[in-house]
């Protein structure tokens, strides 16, 4: 059914917001609490969660529209420390990923996160749900000079892996994944499931495939356990 070497793949590397992790709920709560704590109503969910994968910055131009460089510094600021303390309250691993990561555990075939987030945010947040001690590498926003759509993060999380790039498959749901991907020499599929502005085509991004839910990315992951 889908295109993909089962035997040269030995590793599968993840984006976290929107492919890994659903952490819409939490980051969305966020914003409105700020939005609360500055007398606004707060947003619709549907409204924020496409905003998501775009980190910080989009989502408080989302929440508070143009406004003083100082003053939407300030705002960032105080969004990024709600969110801190509500990293998992709601947030959770897609449906049917834990068995998925499971059956790559046992299979022999490393499984790690490659992630624009910062590290004080990412490992936290993994540590909470019990994945720091499961992925095998853990590449932060802030862990290189670069940082996605840039190949350097994807390339030092295979070297850290000890596997060649060519033998690794990335996950993701931006654009900016798809081209740090190709960039790297990885295969690289897209999570539409994940948090996708209506206005983007992601099947028009130069991705080997495209997986419309959860389950399709779990079965996937099973297809190259076997």
């Amino acid at each position: 059914m889908w295109n993909i070497d089962r035997a040269s793949t030995r590793a599968v590397l993840f984006d976290l917001d929107g492919t890994l992790l659903d952490t819409a709920p939490d980051m969305a709560g966020a914003l409105n609490e700020l939005r609360r704590e500055q007398h606004l109503a707060p947003l619709p969910y549907p409204d924020i969660r496409p905003v998501v994968s775009h980190g910080a910055t989009a989502l408080v131009r989302l929440g508070f529209g143009d406004v003083a460089t100082t003053r939407f510094e300030e705002l960032r600021k105080r969004f990024l420390a709600i969110y801190s303390t509500r990293l998992a309250a709601e947030t959770r691993l897609f449906e049917g990923l834990n068995e998925a990561l499971s059956r790559l555990e046992s299979s022999g075939v490393e499984w790690g996160v490659v992630t624009n987030k910062p590290g004080w945010l990412t490992d936290p947040l993994l540590q909470q749900l019990n994945l720091s001690g499961r992925a095998r590498v853990v590449v932060s926003g802030d862990a290189l000079e670069q940082r996605k759509p840039h190949p350097a993060p994807l390339l030092h999380a295979a070297k850290k892996l000890g596997v060649q790039p060519f033998e690794c498959v990335y996950i993701g749901d931006a654009e900016r994944d798809v081209l740090a991907a190709r960039a790297a020499g990885m295969k690289v599929w897209v999570a539409l499931f994940g948090y996708i502005p209506s206005g983007e085509r992601p099947r028009e991004w130069a991705a080997d495939g495209w997986l419309e839910t959860p389950e399709q990315l779990a079965r996937l992951l099973m297809l190259l356990s076997d």
